[in-house]
């Protein structure tokens, strides 16, 4: 830290603390003195400063000391005394209020925060503070507990005019005349006296007052008397050189000469330094020994002590204990504070302490607080411990607010005092703190210390940006309260460049309404109306807060008698980032939801429907250029004629709901030249863009039949929160360059509001043109070239679906027109989801739906060689004039969910175009599929027949409340046969919501054995009106079954071990839920069932179930024969081995008669009725045979050949014949056999069939044989 001395605080303690004169003076003293404009005391103050008196001072020590800078205080006796509180208020207000109208400039522009930061500390801070803070300290003076503002010595001033002036000295120092401190024991009124004679040289030379200075000395002593002759100059004019400049004003100081001057400089030196210095060296000394001889040393600490035993016992009193000016404490308080006038802090330091200890212990807490005040100043100036001299401090602060209103005076100066001390040491925070803790309910000394302690924030290290703004704030506040209204608005203004652009919404807000409040108050509506537009859209205020804005805010709209044109407007907010161009050149938009597609599938679709360009793999704009003049390339190209639509979203972030008129896009069109001019205010300022924009409305208003574009204008209206995307459309009349610019809008009637599309937002183009300009400005994205008009062709899809269950079909109607004059030809259409959308034969139309997909009725087969998702019009289909084009389409919901079904129609321009040749109509539909049913089937071979399997279809239905009947199961091909398991009977029940159903039939591969009839579909409804079957192998279901074998199997290709069923259902009525809707119809489609089996080889045994023998006469034989089936493609060899060993079960005449149970089986099998038969005794006859027991000889034996080897070709059937001897009556499960089979090397697998192994074996399948005696 620097010399305490050369401090802000040390320079105030010098001019504040120091010796007092007391001047006392006769009115013709005054009246000479008002010659030159002012009073004694202001004539002489100027020279009562020392800036280098350089004088030696001894005091308690025998070492003396030099003082280098001195200072006397001239009070007129009058003066001495307390200040009127409420006139030192009025002083106070009156610095304010002329600081106020000194700063009359309110509309400066907001200081930069930067800038703040980067302003020396003295430039920032107001030059009124100062004054401000030194007649605050002068409300505490001339206090009773303290003596540096008591008068050290006298100054009696009479004139030479005076009649007697040896009595009127006499009379000037009389008792009753002196200040209270006096009479009241303060202080003691035996102070030094000083006489001065005044001599006016205009009323004679100065031999009258040589001979008065005479008698003066002869009676007051020769040292104490002094002459002073003054006015020297006896006319104004004369002697301009010689004339002191004391003031601006020529009337200051105009008689008064330089021999004048240095006559009274020398006359207050010599007053310093012969009678005030030292008289209060004298003065320490004595007091010193006095001090030493009383209170000094441990005894007489001890007989203190024991003296003042029991006061802190002593009730508390407001002024505590009086003190005299003779007693010990006023003695030491005396010492103490001429040591520290004259800059002896050691002796008053030693002092302060002294006297301290006393104070407290007699509760004389007023007298405590300024003697704690003192020894923290004397800490300061002698640089030493900062941590006692800030406690000594704080802990006069307390104090003094502890006494209450008495000592507020004193806490304030205690507090500025303080503050002093924390800047010079750089605590700028704490000493923030302590303005903050002065503020108190005054607002004028409130609003004052705030603001210090907000400049205090943005001096600390690093600086405390928002608490600066947060106290400025407070200070604005307090100023509002006492009537400083431009004090508030120059705090308010201060404090909104820190949040400025920050996230504290609400205390921005604050600022600004209030900066507006203020300002309408002085009558600068539109400076007022300024701060109420940052604040309009104050989404994060309350409900009521937001309404009195935006009350006030057109009531100061409504003040200004104008209409009010604001650019960027933020009621309601402008979504820049959502802004979406939809302009159409070669590509056209049948539907409003394919303008949300993303371009790259669009380009995808278009890319091989151009026939001349699609070979040669060329990437799109490359296309695109070749298509396109080349002057053209650098801009949008649009249609005359044809509107490019903008959508913009208006947000209202408002609680309260706002209405919008007028809203329209600002344009600019002009005439077409070669080169088209990018934007040539892509680098201009904010400032320009305004008045650019405000000479299109002008322009606007004023040609609005005569413009070369139309313009589209909404009115609509916003409730709290709502967000709203609105179209504007632009429709340009003319060639030329068109260029949107911006938005305009009018906010409830009264305010214009205009925005440019020039910020940093983003904006998506819904048809991207061509390529961008690698350094071109976003606004070239609203910049069109626009071509004479061409013909658009329009289409939609009649009767098109929202929502639509899973598995419905539905006949829709392709609509096409065209309502310019010229003609279009050449067209193709693209479908984007043929799974859900095929184009159908225009002969459907003649019939009604579903009547034309029944079989007698159906248009045939399609031809599965062509492109599914490509269509190609006929070649002399020709577009032209107000008659439509119809074009069937079928559609159906193929899977549950969402899609979007796009497609595109391709066409070309029948009259040639220099600007393009074809253009393309892009349609995309919403469809939701619901469930509806969900069908699943389960295959298994029949163990007795070699071409059939049993097959097991399981229905749920999924929807929420509809029901469905089943009309039609179909295999899909000629080669399978297909028949219900049980009898057809009674027709099947529907399907209702959440119901299953399983139904069960026979599917047979019938192979070469097909025929041209029909025998794959099984029709399972008898109800009236369904009993036709639909025609599945025709189109549109063909068709779509088709793309559902693509999508449901990896491979598309023909496998003979699957087959494809699809079931045909139509729902009931939702109101009647017995009659059919027949208007509607569902199919359902299973892909890639497998019937195929894990081995290669089929087989069967064949033979009797029952036979008959008489075991009388001999064992009986019977023959049996194995069909083996080779379902593979190449040669399998086959190994047929039998075994006696380990007999099938039998029951024999001996045996239990029980019936015999198979083995559970997995899948379908033929249980023969036979096999649960019970065998009485009268059917197997009389026991005429004798008991065989099984575990010696086996019932029967294969008596044929035991081993058989043979080759089956491909896809062949082969016969093994065995012979079985049987031996006695019984039920036998002849199934000992067993098949070995091999796989030639060379067969390879197919794709999408079973992976069979290369070998294996196959135990025999139970074969039931009865054998019965006969009669």
């Amino acid at each position: 830290m620097v010399d305490p001395a050369n401090t802000v605080l040390g320079k105030m303690l010098t001019e504040e603390i120091t010796p007092v004169v007391m001047v006392l003076r006769t009115p013709f003293v005054e009246e000479i003195c008002q010659k030159n404009g002012f009073t004694l005391i202001q004539m002489l103050s100027p020279f009562s400063v020392f800036p280098n008196i350089d004088v030696p001072v001894r005091t308690a020590s025998d070492q003396s000391y030099r003082l280098q800078k001195f200072k006397l205080r001239l009070f007129y006796s009058s003066d001495i005394q307390k200040p009127d509180v409420e006139a030192a208020k009025e002083q106070l207000k009156k610095v304010i209020t002329e600081a106020e109208e000194k700063d009359a400039d309110l509309c400066l522009e907001l200081p930069n925060i930067e800038n703040l930061l980067s302003t020396s500390r003295s430039d920032l801070l107001p030059p009124w503070l100062d004054v401000f803070n030194k007649e605050l300290l002068g409300i505490s003076s001339f206090s009773d507990h303290e003596a540096f503002d008591h008068p050290v010595a006298c100054l009696l001033v009479v004139s030479s005019k005076d009649e007697k002036p040896i009595n009127k000295f006499v009379d000037l120092f009389n008792t009753n005349q002196l200040p209270a401190i006096f009479s009241d024991g303060v202080m003691d009124p035996k102070i030094p006296k000083h006489y001065l004679l005044l001599h006016d040289n205009q009323d004679g030379t100065s031999d009258e007052g040589s001979k008065v200075l005479s008698e003066m000395r002869g009676t007051f002593g020769s040292n104490d008397c002094r002459l002073l002759c003054i006015n020297s100059l006896q006319d104004a004019v004369e002697d301009e050189d010689n004339k002191i400049d004391s003031s601006p004003a020529q009337h200051l100081g105009r008689f008064l000469s330089t021999h004048d001057a240095d006559e009274i400089k020398l006359f207050m030196q010599d007053l310093a330094t012969k009678h005030i210095i030292p008289h209060m060296e004298q003065k320490i000394r004595l007091l010193n020994q006095q001090v030493s001889a009383t209170r000094k040393g441990f005894r007489n600490q001890i007989k203190n002590l024991w003296w003042r035993k029991g006061k802190e016992d002593a009730p508390d009193t407001p002024d505590g204990p009086v003190y005299t000016y003779s007693s010990n404490e006023s003695q030491i308080r005396l010492l103490g504070d001429y040591a520290f006038m004259l800059r002896d802090y050691e002796l008053a330091l030693s002092n302060y302490r002294l006297i301290s200890t006393d104070y407290k212990l007699d509760k004389a807490w007023k007298h405590y607080a300024g003697v704690q005040e003192m020894l923290g100043l004397t800490y300061f100036m002698l640089d030493q411990s900062r941590k006692d001299a800030e406690y000594c401090m704080d802990n006069a602060f307390n104090t003094y607010l502890r006494i209450g209103p008495q000592g507020q005076q004193n806490a304030t100066r205690c507090a500025l005092w303080w503050v002093e001390m924390l800047k010079a040491r750089e605590e700028f925070k704490e000493a923030a703190t302590v303005y903050f803790r002065v503020s108190g309910e005054e607002p004028l000394l409130s609003a004052v210390m705030l603001e210090q302690a907000s400049y205090c924030y943005l001096f600390s290290v690093p600086p405390m940006l928002r608490k600066y703004g947060f106290h400025l704030i407070l200070s604005g506040d307090s100023y509002e309260k006492c009537k400083q209204v431009k004090h508030g608005i120059r705090t308010y203004r201060s404090a909104l460049s820190v949040f400025k652009g920050t996230k504290w919404g609400v205390i921005r807000d604050h600022l600004h309404f209030q900066l507006g409040k203020w300002f309408a108050s002085f009558g600068m509506l539109n400076v007022a109306i300024r701060h109420m537009l940052e604040i309009l859209a104050c989404e994060h205020q309350s409900k009521a807060t937001q309404e009195l804005v935006l009350r006030d805010f057109f009531s100061l709209v409504q003040e200004t008698g104008k209409a009010l044109e604001v650019w960027r407007l933020q009621l309601p907010i402008i979504r820049l980032p959502s802004l979406r161009v939809v302009f159409e050149d070669h590509r056209t938009y049948g539907s409003p939801a394919a303008v949300g597609i993303r371009e790259s599938l669009w380009r995808s679709f278009e890319e091989d429907m151009v026939p001349s360009l699609s070979g040669a793999k060329s990437n799109w704009l490359d296309l695109q250029t070749k298509l396109v003049s080349r002057r053209h390339i650098d801009a949008n190209i649009c249609v005359a004629g044809e509107a490019v639509k903008v959508d913009i979203g208006f947000k209202n972030p408002l609680q309260i709901p706002v209405s919008v008129s007028h809203v329209c896009l600002l344009c600019k069109h002009t005439a077409r030249t070669d080169k088209i001019e990018l934007d040539e205010h892509s680098h201009a300022t904010d400032q320009q863009r305004e008045e650019e924009l405000r000479k299109l409305i002008t322009l606007d208003e004023h040609n609005t039949e005569d413009s070369s574009f139309t313009l589209s204008e909404v009115d609509f209206s916003l409730d709290g929160g709502e967000t709203l995307v609105v179209q504007l459309t632009v429709m340009p009349r003319a060639e030329g360059i068109l260029k949107i610019v911006g938005v305009k809008w009018k906010l409830a009637g009264c305010v214009v509001g205009f925005q440019d599309f020039e910020l940093n937002e983003g904006i998506n183009k819904a048809a991207k043109g061509r390529k961008k300009l690698k350094h071109s400005h976003r606004s070239n994205q609203l910049i069109f070239s626009v071509i004479k008009s061409l013909p658009r062709l329009d289409g939609f899809i009649q009767k098109f679906p929202k929502r639509s269950y899973h598995g419905e079909l539905h006949s829709l109607v392709l609509e096409l027109r065209n309502p310019s004059g010229f003609l279009v030809k050449n067209l193709k259409m693209k479908i984007g989801h043929p799974r859900f959308l095929v184009v159908g034969n225009p002969e459907v139309l003649k019939t009604d739906f579903p009547a034309c997909l029944v079989k007698e009725n159906s248009e045939g087969r399609r031809d599965g060689g062509g492109e599914p998702s490509f269509f190609h019009f006929p070649e002399d289909l020709v577009i032209q004039g107000d008659k439509p084009v119809l074009w069937p389409l079928w559609l159906r919901a193929s899977i549950p969910g969402p899609v979007s079904l796009c497609m595109v129609v391709y066409y070309e321009v029948g009259e040639a175009s220099s600007t393009m040749r074809y253009r393309t109509l892009r349609m995309c539909y919403n469809l939701e599929v619901l469930p509806s049913l969900d069908i699943s089937f389960k295959i298994s071979r029949s163990p007795s027949r070699l071409q059939e399997v049993l097959v097991c279809m399981d229905v749920i239905n999924k929807t929420s409340t509809g029901s469905f009947q089943i009309n039609q199961l179909s295999a899909v091909g000629h080669q399978w046969q297909l028949t219900m398991l049980h009898p057809f009977d009674t027709p099947l029940s529907c399907v209702t919501s959440g119901q299953a159903l399983s139904c069960f039939f026979k599917l047979k591969n019938l192979g070469k054995e097909a025929t041209s009839e029909d025998r794959s579909n099984v029709r399972l409804s008898t109800q009236s009106g369904s009993g036709y079957l639909f025609d599945t192998s025709g189109s549109p279901v063909a068709d779509f079954h088709h793309q559902e074998r693509f999508h449901q199997g990896e491979s598309n290709q023909e496998s003979p071990d699957a087959v494809d069923f699809i079931l045909v259902s139509q729902p009931l009525k939702s109101k009647d839920q017995q009659l059919l809707d027949h208007s509607r119809l569902f199919t359902s489609h299973a892909c890639h069932c497998s019937v195929g089996s894990a081995n290669p080889i089929l087989w069967a045994m064949n033979g009797p179930r029952i036979v008959r023998h008489d075991f009388t006469t001999s064992f009986c034989e019977i023959n049996l024969l194995i069909t083996i089936h080779n379902s593979l493609d190449d040669t399998v060899s086959v190994h047929v081995s039998t075994h006696d060993s380990g007999a099938g079960t039998s029951t024999s005449e001996s045996g239990d008669s029980a019936g015999v149970t198979s083995e559970n089986k997995t899948g379908w099998h033929d249980v023969s009725l036979e096999n649960d038969i019970k065998i009485s005794s009268e059917i197997l006859g009389p026991r005429l045979v004798k008991h065989i027991p099984p575990e010696s000889v086996s019932p029967f034996i294969w008596s044929g050949s035991s081993s058989t080897r043979l080759e089956i070709g491909p896809l062949s059937t082969a016969e093994v014949p065995l012979q079985l001897c049987v031996f006695t009556p019984g039920i036998y499960d002849v199934s000992n056999y067993q098949l070995n089979w091999n796989v030639h090397a060379s067969y390879s697998q197919k794709p999408g069939a079973h992976v069979v192994p290369s070998s294996g074996t196959c135990p025999g399948s139970s074969f039931y044989l009865t054998v019965l005696q006969s009669a």
